[in-house]
């Protein structure tokens, strides 16, 4: 990568440079041409493998559509590292352009008021339309007046599960409703040597993430109406992880995958399905163009238990651009953000990748259509988001979902009990919501 050119100062009135005349306003840094004299945009996504190819190809695209902008982008090693270094970046007024971000992580930089608001740009721009997008992802870029960010794809958890496994062991997928359902399949699939497994009936993700899915599809909230009580430690909650827990440690008939580097583990738990040795897993949407369905199926998050409804959290990731930025790469910035969110290319990401497109045209171009007849996996997460929890928003700027992922490294690695591990988990993030709530 070419090194950032050093920081220029207003001194005086004016200041030539070599290449036209730019302005050089405090707090924003100059911006840095390429080798062909184009503005160059750095670009943070927190992805790589296939996703970080198939990005890389979007990118390339969008640099031969058009001769004044250059996005280059930078490849971290998941969302959480590139949040980290974002906040590193702010903090030394050297940021990206352009950067990928989970919504909870948007909204504490929006409260700390270092993302631009992107009204700026869409209210001068006569081809943008807000009515394209679907209108929960677009919600999620939004506080008051201000769009901070704006809906790049959207995500979903579902079920790939290998088909002869099921199969051979006379399970019905369609029959699996429930989550108690799918524990009962994965007593019948599971294989023992002696006291080692040498297939798994289930793998959970690691993580609150998939625990949270299932709570919430238990009929359990996160925070009470009015927004003053946290209730991850309600009996909807405890029932679902202590269940989690049973089937992980007790039974056997499921398994985790922890730790590593970036996403290690999750390829790992991909991979352990893939090579034979669990029945299925619960993963992204954006998985699909790892998998091999003539091998794998995917279905729908099933509802914990009969008479609940499957409530599993269907968000967006979010393209948003620091305010430090010096103006003319926002303009870069904002241009790939319309390029990347139009029907053709969102439609393109979305078959390379099995994300959910935001743009609610993308579904109508014919390379969608095509792609959706031969290979109808592809709407399950589009239907799951139909029914799904809106992603949630930490008013603690993340304190709330960090109890949870402590709460469920106790229960999914260490086996405390669920009622334990949520009772403390309740207790810190109370603590945390109230501080906010008091201030």
């Amino acid at each position: 990568m070419k090194k950032i050119l050093k920081k220029s100062f207003c001194i005086g009135l004016t200041l030539i440079i070599s290449i036209g005349l730019i302005s050089c306003n405090q707090g924003t840094s100059k911006e840095k041409l390429s080798s062909n004299g184009k503005i160059q945009v750095e670009y943070w996504y927190g992805f790589g493998g296939k996703l970080g190819n198939n990005m890389e190809n979007i990118i390339k695209d969008f640099n031969n559509s058009q001769d004044k902008y250059e996005v280059k982008g930078v490849s971290k090693e998941d969302y959480d590292k590139t949040f980290r270094n974002l906040q590193a970046a702010i903090a030394a007024k050297k940021t990206p352009g352009l950067v990928i971000l989970e919504p909870d992580k948007a909204a504490i930089l929006n409260n700390k008021s270092v993302l631009e608001n992107l009204s700026n740009y869409t209210s001068q721009d006569s081809e943008f339309n807000s009515e394209n997008y679907i209108k929960s992802f677009l919600d999620s870029c939004k506080k008051d007046d201000k769009l901070y960010a704006l809906p790049m794809f959207g995500t979903t958890k579902v079920l790939y599960y290998n088909k002869k496994a099921f199969e051979d062991e006379g399970v019905s997928i369609e029959s699996l409703k429930t989550w108690g359902e799918i524990a009962k399949a994965s007593k019948k699939i599971v294989k023992r040597d002696g006291d080692s497994i040498k297939f798994y009936g289930w793998e959970p993700m690691w993580g609150a993430d998939n625990l949270i899915d299932a709570s919430l599809s238990n009929g359990g909230n996160i925070l009470s109406k009015d927004g003053s009580k946290v209730l991850i430690n309600s009996p909807q909650w405890i029932e679902v992880w202590d269940n989690f827990r049973k089937w992980i440690h007790e039974d056997k008939i499921m398994k985790i995958n922890s730790g590593g580097q970036g996403w290690e583990y999750w390829y790992s738990t991909i991979d352990d399905v893939m090579q034979d040795r669990a029945a299925g897993y619960t993963g992204s949407s954006g998985d699909q163009g790892d998998l091999d369905f003539n091998k794998l199926g995917a279905i729908e998050q099933p509802a914990f238990k009969q008479g609940e409804e499957a409530k599993p959290i269907a968000e967006a990731r979010l393209l948003a651009i620091p305010s430090i930025t010096n103006e003319e790469v926002k303009k870069g910035a904002y241009e790939f953000i319309k390029y990347f969110t139009s029907p053709e290319v969102n439609a393109k990401w979305s078959i390379e990748s099995g994300y959910i497109p935001v743009n609610k045209e993308s579904c109508n171009t014919k390379k969608f259509k095509e792609y959706v007849e031969k290979n109808p996996q592809a709407l399950v997460p589009i239907k799951q988001s139909l029914h799904a929890s809106n992603a949630f928003i930490d008013p603690t700027n993340g304190k709330i979902y960090d109890a949870l992922k402590v709460a469920a490294d106790k229960v999914e690695i260490e086996n405390v009990s669920a009622k334990e591990a949520l009772d403390e988990a309740q207790k810190i993030a109370q603590s945390k919501l109230d501080k906010v709530l008091n201030n």
